[in-house]
């Protein structure tokens, strides 16, 4: 794409996202934008629940929970019987923790630029025997595959890491590290949260055997929903030692002396699901669909390209993977006072993050390439 054209976004697509009117947004790896599909289509569900309370769950609200199990599917490349839905991540990776055997296989392998939240899940079961080894990146950028390939032997029970790693933004190969697991006899688990919606993802031809994410970033869903995809092939071989009504065969039947699961990626949700939160996802994967995910995986990594970019002439040292294939659209810029850069660049009507020594920004395919600009003067102002 031309600098001409990332600056001209698909004709009314940017007015579906009302904060462009009053700020510059360019922080879709914190949250991603609210659009004015997912805002009416909560309102729906508010308007369902006024009108006509619990009647709703059974003709309306349960049929909008497995839509959005095709719908993630689609986004991800799998069957709807292989996505389990969570409220958040850490739900999902609790399911999988307590899926797995340790006996003969006590190690997680994981690495200290992936979101706290994978190794706590682990950390948190050093009593229980699970031994995690956290890998080091050399550059803060990046581990090498060479760190994974020592580190997972036959003791490894898990290979559990990033598809995008929100400290960098670097896009690991994810193939590689599952083929590396694989070959050990374990099992590879992708934190997607930083990259679903903003890099291409088919799970088939990655080969994982587990890859979670959610609405909060790049889905444009929000907060309170998340999704679990299981490999088919493993569905019937984990039984979770965790368990909610809604991961029962038959949940109606309110038969509290058997547990029967699921015989679908359903065994590996809990309870209740928060429906103004999938309202809010089933809209926001609309809007991506009527875009065409392919054309705005393309328009992100193009303004991203343009944002690294123009940092580097500024001489803000972006820190990126030095592969441009392996770089997204989370850009890290350093800097020693980042909060106090965020604070600043608030006031202006810039709302960007800080992260440890960075500012942290993420243009997504709703931007335009001046607003990048016009951001990167006034950091640099400061």
């Amino acid at each position: 794409m031309t600098v001409t054209a990332l600056d001209e976004p698909a004709l009314g697509l940017r007015e579906r996202f009302p904060i462009f009117r009053h700020t510059t947004y360019l922080n879709s790896c914190s949250l991603g934008a609210l659009s004015d599909r997912s805002r009416v289509a909560m309102s729906d569900y508010l308007d369902q629940w006024e009108r006509r309370g619990a009647s709703a769950w059974y003709d309306t609200w349960l049929g909008a929970y497995e839509r959005l199990r095709v719908g993630y599917g689609r986004i991800v490349g799998a069957d709807a019987s292989a996505i389990a839905l969570h409220p958040c991540i850490s739900t999902a990776l609790t399911v999988v923790a307590e899926s797995l055997d340790y006996r003969r296989r006590p190690k997680v392998v994981t690495t200290t630029l992936d979101f706290p939240t994978v190794p706590y899940q682990w950390l948190a079961k050093a009593g229980a025997g699970v031994d995690v080894e956290i890998l080091e990146s050399p550059d803060g950028i990046s581990v090498p595959l060479e760190a994974f390939a020592r580190a997972i032997d036959g003791r490894t029970a898990l290979v559990a890491t990033s598809h995008v790693f929100f400290t960098s933004g670097h896009v690991q190969d994810v193939r590689a590290i599952a083929d590396l697991a694989h070959v050990q006899g374990a099992l590879c688990l992708i934190d997607g949260y930083q990259g679903a919606g903003q890099v291409p993802v088919d799970v088939g031809a990655m080969d994982v055997d587990f890859y979670c994410a959610g609405g909060l970033k790049w889905l444009l869903g929000g907060s309170g929903i998340a999704f679990l995809y299981v490999r088919p092939s493993l569905i019937g071989q984990l039984e979770p030692r965790v368990a909610g009504w809604f991961g029962h065969a038959t949940p109606f039947r309110f038969d509290p002396r058997v547990l029967e699961r699921a015989a679908d990626a359903h065994r590996f949700d809990l309870g209740t699901p928060a429906v103004a939160a999938v309202y809010a996802q089933l809209a926001g994967l609309e809007v991506l669909e009527d875009a065409g995910l392919a054309w705005v995986q393309a328009r992100t990594r193009a303004l991203a390209d343009d944002l690294i970019a123009d940092a580097t002439a500024r001489g803000l040292r972006p820190k990126v993977s030095p592969e441009p294939a392996r770089r997204s659209a989370i850009v890290m810029l350093p800097r020693e006072q980042p909060h106090a850069d965020v604070a600043r660049l608030a006031a202006a009507g810039f709302i960007v993050d800080a992260r440890p020594g960075h500012v942290r920004v993420s243009p997504y395919f709703y931007n335009r390439a001046d607003e990048h600009r016009s951001f990167l003067e006034h950091l640099s102002r400061g």
